[in-house]
């Protein structure tokens, strides 16, 4: 009997290897497989924030050629209805294209005029932190302030909204910083 044989199970002619224990493996491998089980958690991670990132701009352009159609033909309700319908069997695989998700993207590009600042800030959180940020904030200046403020603490969709229930902004005197400037 050959040594793996030995180590694995042996089910229909096929052998199946079973792992040393970790007690087996020396020093050097522990240090080995941390290693790299970070740098898995770290990719996924950045898989995940650069798949946001591309999800959040998408709908920022989406919702740009809506108004920008509208505005040019006169387009109603109706369009973002048919819109959704047809989205929806183009890509039946996909999430998001419900009409009221693409009523979001047409406000998203009315509160964000500027790319810059989609591409740099808001497409660094979450659609629906995003969402809060417009549905709870009438300015600019206040949603530019709380996405700072999420990106450089981490907050949760629902941190950020106790936040801007409990006015931290004006609790802080709308300090002033640079983030707005730091963007250009």
């Amino acid at each position: 009997m050959d040594n793996r044989e030995h180590m694995g199970k042996n089910k229909d002619g096929v052998i199946f290897p079973i792992a040393p224990n970790l007690s087996e493996m020396g020093g050097s491998y522990l240090e080995f497989i941390e290693k790299i089980k970070t740098e898995i958690q770290k990719q996924r991670v950045s898989v995940v924030m650069n798949a946001n990132v591309g999800m959040i701009c998408l709908y920022w352009n989406i919702g740009r050629d809506i108004l920008a159609k509208q505005e040019e033909e006169g387009w109603g309700a109706k369009v973002i209805d048919r819109m959704a319908k047809d989205l929806k069997e183009a890509f039946p695989d996909m999430s998001g294209f419900s009409p009221r998700n693409i009523k979001y993207m047409r406000k998203f590009a009315q509160c964000w005029s500027d790319y810059e600042i989609v591409q740099r800030v808001v497409a660094q959180i979450p659609w629906r932190t995003n969402i809060s940020l417009m549905d709870k904030l009438k300015t600019e200046e206040e949603r530019i302030w709380y996405a700072g403020k999420t990106i450089e603490n981490g907050w949760s969709k629902a941190i950020l909204e106790l936040q801007i229930q409990n006015r931290l902004m004006e609790r802080t005197g709308k300090t002033v910083n640079n983030f707005s400037a730091a963007l250009l």
